[in-house]
């Protein structure tokens, strides 16, 4: 084999997926979620984990019968929304928001009211219980659970209870390309194993988990048709007819993606076997690459083996049938373990459990961390090196009140203002660039405000948070309410001193954002109470009305 690697390509994302383990589902909302689940209160679990519920089990009784009503409560009651939320596809490329716009079918029923659950079923007659996904890439991530006849396009996740329901959590283990007692590199307990313990040559193939670490290291090494080879595929790495000069070798792109053979071998054997196939077993199916570049894989019809190879979007393979991320990608649990960027205490509960099914029991709670302490930042001022920290419901500095108010004195007459008070200018306006530490703070602080998390952000300000940060679209917290619990924020930001009328980048204020970005109606009127102006126009000349047209929000006619 070639030399190993110093680390995967792949590995440049980890840093990304480690931000979106700790603030994407946070350990509040998990736990909040379990406790109403496990207390029978599923709308309750919806409502913890920020999904809306937009049907009623009592209308579904009496438009499709009390059995279909009964199945769909009994999946209801199983339902993990957090562990949903925690599996939704990531948009990535630095971001940790959920790819927008999916419509994922979590199960279907016929009109018998018995759940179809082979994830390739059709059936045009019966109900379907869906995830709707946010809107926006930097929107609000709260989710849509809703109701509707099916089938339309849509994700289909009918066969992937492991995702989402508590009776078949344990099914990641097996999912991942791990045998019945432990997940490939690691022991049942969740320690790692060591590189001794790791196949040298190709192992038996009835041990699940070894077969599995010797084709995902065979990949890693940069032996890629010997990783096919090892889980029965072949891999051609020539350009196929078309393909764009601009284009890397193949071979590149089948190196930097976080490609799991073992979990392409399941999913195409699955497919493979299933209704969806031709009459002689054919399928194609491909896997985004990014750039219009593609992974096709054939198998059946006249092929002994399955092939993967390259492709593009115009490259003929139009019709090939999507394959879910993550059917192919290397679970980012088990590599952010592997890197030792996280501890197994740091996943989901329901994910610790089926991964590490010999774990002993936790000495505290499991989950993603809670509330983090900003440390001062080191900001060179005046020819010496000062500390600055976020604390105290502002940015302390070692300056004395008259400093500071010589200084703003300066800055309004339109004077030129540098360290520690550069910063503090920059903190406040969102105008510049920080120092870094204060700069992994502010996306600290943002992040939780992001992904909803309300009692993160409360125990910042607590902890003394300047209320008045911006983000680097100039955005204030009054502007992100539409992303959290406004009825608790909007309190808390008025006593603070924060301004209804701010500008963020494009000249609009908290109203405009609640409105454009699909904030509720109780948090509009919630902004108008307070006296929040209706008649100012962003950059663009667009006042509140128009972006009411132009958003569609008939739930705002009353404005």
């Amino acid at each position: 084999m070639s030399a190993e690697p110093q680390s995967p390509p792949w590995h440049r994302n980890l840093a990304t997926w480690r931000r979106i383990r700790r603030h994407a589902v946070p350990r509040p909302m998990i736990e909040r979620a379990a406790e109403r689940r496990e207390a029978g209160d599923w709308r309750g679990a919806c409502a913890a984990a920020n999904v809306d519920v937009r049907f009623d089990l009592d209308a579904v009784a009496r438009e499709h019968g009390t059995q279909a009503a009964a199945r769909l409560a009994d999946d209801l009651r199983h339902l993990a929304p957090d562990l949903l939320r925690w599996n939704l596809p990531r948009v990535g490329c630095g971001r940790t928001t959920i790819v927008p716009q999916l419509v994922i079918a979590l199960a279907r029923y016929g009109d018998d009211g018995f759940p179809h659950r082979d994830g390739l079923h059709d059936d045009s007659g019966g109900l379907g219980l869906y995830v709707v996904t946010p809107m926006f890439v930097n929107g609000s991530q709260r989710l849509k659970l809703i109701l509707r006849p099916g089938p339309r396009e849509t994700t289909d996740w009918t066969g992937e209870r492991h995702l989402f329901d508590v009776r078949h959590s344990g099914g990641l283990l097996a999912h991942c390309g791990g045998g019945p007692d432990r997940a490939p590199f690691f022991h049942a307990d969740g320690t790692l194993r060591t590189a001794a313990e790791l196949p040298a040559s190709p192992p038996a193939p009835e041990d699940a988990s070894a077969h599995a670490e010797w084709a995902l290291l065979l990949h890693e090494r940069g032996d890629l048709a010997e990783a096919f080879d090892a889980v029965g595929i072949d891999l051609s790495l020539e350009r196929r007819p078309g393909h764009p000069a601009w284009f890397d070798e193949p071979s590149s792109m089948f190196a930097a993606m976080a490609l799991s053979p073992p979990m392409i071998a399941r999913a195409v054997a699955e497919r493979a076997a299933g209704p969806a196939a031709g009459p002689d077993g054919a399928v194609t199916l491909c896997i985004e690459g990014g750039w219009a570049r593609t992974v096709v894989l054939e198998a059946g019809g006249a092929r002994a083996r399955p092939l993967a190879r390259s492709g593009h979007r115009w490259g003929g393979d139009e019709d090939a049938a999507p394959l879910a991320e993550h059917h192919w990608r290397r679970p980012p649990d088990l590599e952010l373990l592997r890197a030792e960027m996280i501890t197994p205490e740091e996943l989901h509960p329901l994910v610790r459990s089926a991964l590490f099914p010999a774990r002993p029991a936790a000495e505290g709670p499991v989950g993603p961390p809670g509330t983090w302490r900003p440390e001062p930042v080191r900001v060179r001022c005046r020819g010496e090196w000062h500390e600055v920290r976020s604390g105290g419901g502002g940015l302390e500095m070692p300056h004395s009140l008259d400093e500071q108010r010589r200084e703003r004195a300066l800055e309004a007459l339109g004077g030129a203002v540098s360290g520690c008070f550069a910063v503090h200018r920059v903190w406040r306006t969102g105008k510049g660039r920080l120092p870094r530490g204060l700069r992994e703070q502010r996306r600290e602080v943002f992040l939780r405000v992001q992904h909803g998390d309300t009692e993160g952000v409360l125990a910042l300000l607590d902890a003394g948070l300047d209320p008045f940060v911006r983000d680097g679209r100039k955005r204030t917290l009054m502007h992100q309410l539409y992303t959290m619990d406004h009825t608790v924020m909007l309190p808390r930001l008025l006593d603070a001193g924060l301004g209804l009328e701010d500008l963020d980048h494009h000249g609009r204020t908290p109203l405009h954002i609640a409105v454009g970005d699909h904030g509720s109606a109780a948090l509009v009127r919630a902004l108008v109470d307070a006296g929040a102006h209706t008649d100012v126009s962003d950059d663009n000349g667009t006042d509140v009305k128009q972006m009411i047209e132009l958003r569609g929000r008939e739930d705002l006619d009353w404005l």
